[in-house]
């Protein structure tokens, strides 16, 4: 992981620009398949801000933010830009961060109607929690000379749908306040971008500036007025949150690197030193972890891997067959470990890196399951090995 950098992503080109310019001496960063970063630091500090442009749309984000975290395995991922108020909570040029986000254009169509199923991610409780700081503290917002309100923070859902919603009384406007009635804005971004942070393990925070009410005004003048706006306070409270968590970060190494751990320290602390098959381990207490002393992986090739990969599956099935993962989380965990059992049997330097990423990923969708994530561990060592 990065400690020092925040990856940001926009969707619409005067949302990137209102993030660009925060930041001093960006240079481009080409991603191997053509996907340009622009990578800086916010303006007085030391935090490295990875800025992309996703495009409309759920899938677009989704394919981005899964490219970006691959590419600069970052602190966090935020998603910046504007969005339409649900409700007069949130006044134009607000800023709303989310507290979970709802992808509500999930559902089944039966005899007697529609019927929702939706799907929903929480944000990372650390995130929240330092946003909730920010917005108590209250002097992330630029100068405001000359506006009669300074911009606030809300805190709420956000609704991510496939379509711009400007009206308050089409049957879609019916739907959202029927089943997502608690949600504070709706744009068509946040579902794809919490998804892709939730299959690699990433933090995600979706902040967005209130530019209109989703009421039939979009395109109007007074949307066009307040739209930059709207970006730039979104984008001052983004940067502003981007450079604490980063602070945050360099602060808790320092701290572990400072403190002393002895047998009779009360945290736990673990270091491990690894050289191919030989592990050290130095332990104040252990926790809620698995240790396996004296058994190596046995991993000497692609062969080998394959069948640890194949161990692996079983124990994984045996958790799901007593209730953990969930069906959904279960069948994206057996897609990533077959992709990297495909990637492992071809054994080619590219393949070992898309195998190394498919275990990340994996890893990342069992994070909640102490054991597996141990079994898990060494074969994403073994899996880079391989290259």
């Amino acid at each position: 992981m990065s400690k020092d950098l925040v990856v940001i992503l926009t969707a619409l080109n005067l949302e990137y620009q209102a993030v660009r310019k925060k930041l001093a001496g960006p240079h481009v960063h080409r991603h191997e398949r053509g996907t340009r970063f622009e990578v800086g630091t916010v303006q007085g500090t030391s935090c490295r801000v990875a800025l992309g442009l996703t495009n409309k749309g759920n899938h677009s984000a989704a394919v981005i933010a899964e490219r970006a975290i691959q590419e600069f395995s970052p602190a966090a991922v935020l998603f910046v830009g504007v969005a339409g108020a649900l409700w007069d909570t949130a006044k134009l040029g607000d800023v709303v961060m989310a507290t979970h986000v709802y992808a509500y254009h999930g559902g089944t169509s039966e005899d007697d109607g529609l019927k929702a199923r939706p799907r929903v991610w929480e944000a990372a409780h650390g995130i929240s929690q330092l946003g909730s700081h920010l917005a108590r503290v209250n002097d992330w917002a630029d100068e405001t000379s000359g506006r009669r309100r300074a911009p606030q923070v809300r805190f709420g859902a956000i609704a991510a749908g496939e379509v711009v919603q400007n009206s308050k009384i089409s049957a879609e406007a019916r739907w959202i306040r029927q089943h997502y009635n608690d949600a504070l804005a709706i744009e068509m971004e946040a579902a794809g971008v919490a998804q892709a942070g939730h299959l690699n393990g990433a933090p995600v925070a979706i902040i967005r500036g209130i530019s209109d009410r989703a009421d039939g005004t979009k395109s109007s003048e007074k949307d066009r007025n307040w739209q930059p706006r709207a970006a730039a306070n979104a984008a001052a409270f983004a940067t502003r949150l981007a450079v604490e968590l980063v602070r945050e970060q360099e602060q808790f190494a320092m701290s572990q690197a400072d403190t002393p751990h002895t047998a009779d320290s009360p945290k736990a602390h673990v270091s491990n030193t690894a050289h191919n098959s030989t592990v050290g381990i130095m332990a104040g207490s252990v926790k809620e972890s698995s240790v396996y002393v004296g058994t190596d992986p046995k991993v000497t090739g692609p062969a080998d891997l394959v069948a640890e990969l194949d161990s692996f599956g079983e124990h994984l099935k045996r958790h799901h067959a007593e209730g953990a993962p969930d069906d959904d989380t279960y069948r994206e965990a057996l897609a990533e470990l077959g992709f990297a059992r495909r990637a492992v049997r071809e054994n080619t330097p590219e393949s070992s890196k898309r195998a190394t990423m498919a275990l990340k990923r994996l890893r990342g969708l069992i994070a909640e399951f102490p054991e597996l994530v141990a079994r898990l561990a060494p074969l994403v060592v073994a899996a880079g090995d391989l290259s």
